[in-house]
């Protein structure tokens, strides 16, 4: 799999690409399925979990990243709109323990398009930010290096699938 991470200082943004041998169909299932959702989102020693998860236009979902010393760190979606199985638009930010929106590092709204191709599909994530401080401090945190961690999940995830025959 060949996963890509450009990050544009001038337009506020990150752009991760990635692409894999499963149609876009199956792809879509990545992000409308809370529990495959789970499987990737967020970078091998942080998994997800999502506690709150409604799928629609405007609906919202609450999940936390957990580190290896059990730390939590907690993050609320907006679902903006939702092209199935094509591109689903949302707004992302950090929250509470109960999963309200927190004013740390404001929203970052991120476009997910899944673009069939001759060998499979390509997914796009399009990461944009309200400032260039909460760019900077998002690269320092380490969010490059965590959506390529976390895309790079996704080949075995539907590699389960070949072997299972899903």
């Amino acid at each position: 799999m060949n996963i890509s991470t450009h990050t544009d200082a001038a337009a506020l943004s990150m752009t991760t690409t990635a692409e894999f041998t499963a149609s876009a169909e199956r792809a879509w299932q990545l992000v409308s399925d809370p529990r495959q959702l789970e499987r990737w989102w967020g970078p091998p020693e942080w998994p997800a979990t999502f506690v709150r998860f409604e799928f629609e236009p405007e609906g919202r979902a609450h999940y936390y990243m957990q580190g290896p010393d059990g730390e939590r760190l907690h993050g609320w979606w907006r679902f903006v709109s939702i092209s199935a199985p094509t591109e689903l638009l949302i707004e992302d930010g950090f929250a509470d323990d109960q999963g309200e929106p927190s004013a740390d590092l404001g929203v970052t709204t991120a476009r997910l398009t899944f673009e069939p191709t001759a060998d499979g599909t390509r997914l796009t994530i399009f990461s944009q930010f309200e400032s260039l401080e909460q760019l900077e401090e998002m690269i320092e945190m380490g969010m490059e290096e965590g959506m390529r961690l976390a895309v790079g999940q996704i080949a075995a995830i539907l590699g389960d699938d070949e072997e299972t025959g899903s």
